[in-house]
């Protein structure tokens, strides 16, 4: 099963994915508005570097499910 169908599966039917997914698009849209602006403030660099690392943990968190759902779907098999 190939990685974005997988996602799509966990979307449909995993409302903690769905969540995870959904503040990590929304992180990713406040930092492009950061990154946009041709130069920052100190609170608004101290802001990017929080966005960056809140993506990190919620891509970590979705990685983790993602390789759980693969788990499951393998000793189904």
């Amino acid at each position: 099963m190939k990685e974005q169908e997988i996602i799509d599966a966990l979307k449909n039917d995993n409302d903690e994915f769905r969540r995870l997914y959904e503040e990590h698009r929304r992180l990713e849209d406040k930092l492009s508005e950061l990154e946009q602006k041709r130069y920052l403030t100190t609170e608004e660099e101290v802001e990017r570097k929080q966005i960056q690392k809140q993506k990190l943990h919620k891509k970590d968190q979705m990685a983790e499910l993602i390789r759980q759902y693969r788990q499951r779907v393998l000793q189904a098999n």
